[in-house]
């Protein structure tokens, strides 16, 4: 089966925009600029590295063109929303002890340079914000709401998309789940890991983002989620029946978030304060409290992919001899991260994982000297 996207443009002329994407390499914004292109929108694509835009297939295209940007530097940013209508806005810096520090000033020069600019909208992907007292967020949620507070407050209408896990190949959550459920021959599950998610495709976020561009209303914050909501275990277990491996769970009471978050990092490929910053989410349920995005943003018909669907396509062996313009954008690309794959374990790996715990947990205790 193909997925090719028809970029060829096929919408009324005045629902055309020139729309920024910052963040066009990473896992969201390589796949949002194809789904921008067909709804027949121009791209100006940010690209810390400009030398780097050959390797996605979609800067080549017509109506992509490619920007040098740097967020933490005015003039860059100033420069990169000249003349355009709408940003997409996928800045999130995840690891060091300042990254909510970064977050914030990063945010804040967009906010300013894009309403200077008269920008006309802000689309913002962040995370699920659990209904509790801001005071018992994560550090990595509340660095997304100060964000999203930032963007909207700057008088530009701003859409924000709040997600909990991104399903997909190459998404850092999806890998996350992969890399676990597949390298682990028992998982041990702690008891309050028994939260709740709502997973996502990001073909569905990516729908959304075009329609939130589409959208003609004040700022809003729209909760998205696909059809199935369950606890975190249970999808571990989802992944599992789909991939074809066998895997026992076990409880393990007493064990800290923290704990959780370097063993985690440790086992996978994935950046580990990247990792941990997204397992301390896991304390509060991550689902939405409607689904007023599927009115208000999804074409009428789109149906939302459901969650076994969405594992299978994303584990998916891609055509080699495809052009990367017609494979499914929930399964590999080129131009992923050399961390996104796969590996089903076994006793080597197994091993391996352990070593890497020991380590890790070794370089955190105090030093006796």
């Amino acid at each position: 089966m193909q997925f090719c996207l028809p970029l060829i443009h096929a919408h009324p002329m005045e629902l055309r925009m020139r729309i920024l994407v910052t963040g066009a390499t990473g896992y969201i914004g390589s796949r949002a600029v194809p789904a921008l292109l067909d709804a027949g929108h121009d791209v100006r694509a940010a690209f810390t590295s400009p030398d780097k835009a050959p390797t996605f297939w979609w800067s080549t295209h017509p109506r992509v063109e490619v920007q040098e940007f740097d967020v933490f530097d005015a003039d860059s940013v100033r420069a990169a929303v000249a003349g355009v209508d709408g940003v997409l806005y996928l800045i999130h810096s995840m690891d060091g002890d300042d990254f909510a520090e970064k977050d914030d000033q990063a945010a804040s020069t967009m906010a300013e340079e894009g309403a200077a600019a008269g920008v006309s909208k802000f689309v913002y992907v962040s995370g699920i914000v659990p209904d509790v007292d801001e005071s018992e967020l994560s550090e990595h949620i509340t660095s997304r709401l100060s964000v999203e507070r930032t963007l909207a407050d700057s008088g530009v209408p701003t859409i924000t998309l709040r997600a909990a896990v991104i399903m997909g190949s190459a998404s850092t959550s999806f890998e996350i789940i992969r890399q676990i459920s597949e390298r682990l021959p028992v998982h041990a599950v702690p008891e309050w890991m028994d939260s709740t998610v709502q997973p996502i495709a990001v073909t569905d976020v990516t729908a959304a983002i075009v329609g939130a561009f589409a959208h003609d209303g004040p700022s809003h914050a729209y909760d998205v989620g696909g059809p199935t909501a369950l606890p975190y275990a249970d999808l571990l277990q989802t992944y599992c029946e789909v991939a074809g491996i066998k895997r026992s769970q076990v409880s393990l009471p007493g064990v800290s978030s923290d704990v959780v978050g370097v063993l985690a990092g440790s086992i996978t490929d994935v950046d580990s304060a990247t990792v941990e910053a997204l397992i301390d989410s896991l304390h509060h349920d991550m689902v939405v409290a409607d689904d007023d995005f599927v009115e208000d943003l999804l074409p009428g018909g789109h149906e939302l992919v459901d969650l076994e669907e969405s594992i299978r396509r994303s584990l998916a062996a891609p055509d080699l001899e495809a052009d990367p313009a017609n494979r499914d954008p929930l399964g590999p690309m080129p131009y992923d991260p050399d961390w996104a794959g796969s590996s089903h374990g076994g006793l080597d790996t197994a091993k391996a994982a352990v070593k890497a715990v020991a380590s890790s947990i070794a370089q955190r205790l105090p030093s006796s000297s």
